[in-house]
């Protein structure tokens, strides 16, 4: 059996209101990289700042 036949076998196995919290956690693990990524092009747009307002001319 793979991973995901598995998954799905144990999720549609759980009661409605389970199947929510196990898609509320997926969404949760999901939504971690994201303020990583928003982080990382902060970090971009400051460092180059100066080239982007030229370019807007």
């Amino acid at each position: 059996m793979s991973l995901e036949e598995k998954l799905i076998k144990d999720f549609l196995s759980l009661p409605q209101e389970k199947q929510i919290e196990v898609i509320d956690f997926i969404e949760f693990l999901k939504s971690k990289n994201t303020p990583k990524i928003e982080s990382m092009m902060d970090d971009i747009i400051n460092d180059n700042i100066e080239a982007l307002r030229e370019l807007a001319k």
